[in-house]
């Protein structure tokens, strides 16, 4: 399952990063909080591991806007959990990672990820 929501203003995470939208994604080993630094982002800057989904909502809940918690469709077959996108690490799902090389759906071919390609 995962789910996004916008905060109701934007939340200091530290000395560098502000946060405006969050994601959850509830996987087997527990509950994962992606956090995103501006509307457009396609990928976190920060995440943390929970422990139930009841901890996660403790934490945020009150901090989310009147839209809520907005259903998304789990991550594509080897696509990163965080991405609003299906982008996956090149060559992961052949088992030959090429980590920091992304790669893109785009009508329905896998091409390079070029975060402002111009379709």
């Amino acid at each position: 399952m995962r789910k996004y929501a916008w905060l109701k203003e934007p939340r200091r995470l530290d000395e560098n990063t502000y946060v405006c939208k969050i994601m959850l994604y509830e996987a087997e080993e527990g509950v994962y909080l992606f956090a995103y630094a501006s509307p457009g982002a396609i990928q976190c800057s920060y995440d943390r591991c929970y422990d139930s989904l009841a901890d996660l909502y403790d934490d945020w809940n009150a901090l989310i806007d009147e839209r809520g918690w907005i259903e998304l469709d789990d991550p594509l077959p080897y696509c990163q959990q965080d991405a609003f996108i299906p982008l996956r690490v090149k060559g992961r799902n052949i088992d030959k990672p090429e980590w920091g090389k992304f790669e893109t759906l785009h009508e329905g071919t896998w091409v390079e990820y070029k975060p402002y390609r111009d379709f």
